[in-house]
This record gives structure tokens, sequence and C-alpha cells, in this order.
């Protein structure tokens, strides 16, 4: 494991400046490519080659994202996500060679927020991981700012303030990213929106490359809410489903 530091002229300068990032790459070569480029947009790296020194990376050096591949050496991606978040909430930035939805949606049930298949761009990466932090900057602040009371849509309720989501009275368990996405449809029930508007709206992500990200995290949603709370109206988009009254 290498831990490195920012060593930017104008880091401080930079979105990134002062944040930590885990890189879990056993692939040398890639790990390093990745490292580079976080540096250069201001971010403190470590990197970890295998499962075990990758947990132990999490809970000594405390990092703010893990890039996270899924096949490593020790035990596999999905297990040190398990344990880094059982250990705290911290969001991941899956990495896969496959394009296996069963892996993806896995990946995501144990509380990965994004995933990406290889190969990839470094520059969609970058922006990835920005993305990411932005979000958890806005939970943080929602979680601190007064709203309104919870919002009802007949048994499901969205606590904002709390940013809680209840079935049926049931706590379920959603990642940050899951929470937005419900959040955005919520936002104007039974209207539709498309993959692209919710890319934008909870990614911050303009390119239509990324709609089978959002695709994947309707699955999980809909395994954790339930199948029937969300339309699908093929080739245009998703819609959150309410009873007539709500």
């Amino acid at each position: 494991m290498e831990q490195t530091h920012t060593t930017h002229q104008s880091a401080a300068a930079t979105p990134g400046a002062q944040r930590r990032v885990l890189v879990v790459e056993d692939d040398h070569t890639i790990a390093e490519a990745i490292a580079a480029r976080l540096r250069a947009e201001g971010f403190q790296v470590q990197t970890a080659g295998d499962g075990p020194s990758a947990v132990a990376a999490a809970e000594s050096w405390l990092p703010e994202l893990l890039v996270l591949d899924i096949m490593l050496p020790g035990f596999d991606g999905l297990e040190v996500c398990r344990r880094v978040q059982a250990q705290r909430p911290v969001p991941v930035l899956m990495l896969t060679a496959r394009d296996d939805e069963t892996d993806l949606l896995v990946g995501l049930g144990v509380g990965a927020d994004d995933y990406m298949t290889k190969p990839f761009s470094m520059r969609e990466l970058a922006a990835r991981v920005h993305v990411l932090l932005r979000r958890v900057e806005r939970a943080t602040m929602a979680a601190h700012t007064p709203r309104g009371a919870t919002l009802r849509l007949g048994d499901l309720e969205i606590d904002h303030a709390q940013r809680r989501v209840r079935v049926q009275t049931e706590d379920v368990h959603l990642t940050p990213t899951e929470f937005d996405l419900l959040v955005c449809l919520a936002g104007t029930p039974r209207a539709v929106l498309s993959r692209e508007q919710l890319l934008a709206e909870v990614w911050d992500w303009a390119d239509a490359s990324g709609t089978r990200t959002v695709d994947s995290h309707i699955k999980a949603l809909r395994r954790k809410i339930g199948a029937e709370r969300i339309r699908t109206v093929h080739g245009v988009g998703y819609a959150l489903e309410t009873p007539a009254q709500a």
C-alpha cells in the first residue's frame, strides 16, 4: 500500500483540495493512472492492491471516498464495501471489468453509490468522484437545514432532514445516491423524468452514455421500495407511482 500526498501547485484552489481518496485496484498500472489523475485534481491519494489492505487503509486513514475494483485478491471489492460501510458510511465508486448487471446490482446493494465499467476515461472518473463528494456535502447541509414535514405518498414516507425512507412504517436503507434519486422522482409524482434529466439532477452528469447507471440504480431502488412504485416508460424514462389521493 502506498500513501501519496498532493503536490500540485494550485491544489488549494482545486475542487478536490485536501479530500482523501482511497484507490483499490490490483492492477498497478491502472491504480497509478487513477491516482495520478486524482492527484492532479487536488486530492490526497492512497492505493491498495487487495481486499485486506483496503479495509485496513479505510479504517486507519479514513478516506472520504473509495474508488474500488470488484475483482481483488484476498477478498473481492463487494466484501471490502461491506466491511468499510460497516465501519462508517463512505461513498464508493465501484469499478468492474465485466458489464454484468448482477454484479452491478449486488454492488449497489452492499453500499456502492456509482459504478464504471472498464475501460473508462480518466476524465469521466474524475467527474464522477467530484459528483459523489458534492452529493455528500449536499446531504450534510440538508441534514442541518430545517425542512418541511415528512413527504408522504401513500405508505411511502421520505424524511428530508434525516434522509430516511419508510415503507409501511418500516425503515428502508438507501444509499445516498438512491435517496437522491427517489427524492428527484418524488418531486413530481407520476410525471415521467427522462434518464438524461435524472442524470443531470442526481449525478450532475450530462453525458447520455451514463444512462445505464440510472437504469441500474432504478432497479436497486425498486428492490428496496417495491417494483410497482416506479413505472418505466420505455424509450423515455421513469415515474414514481403514487396513490390517487396522495
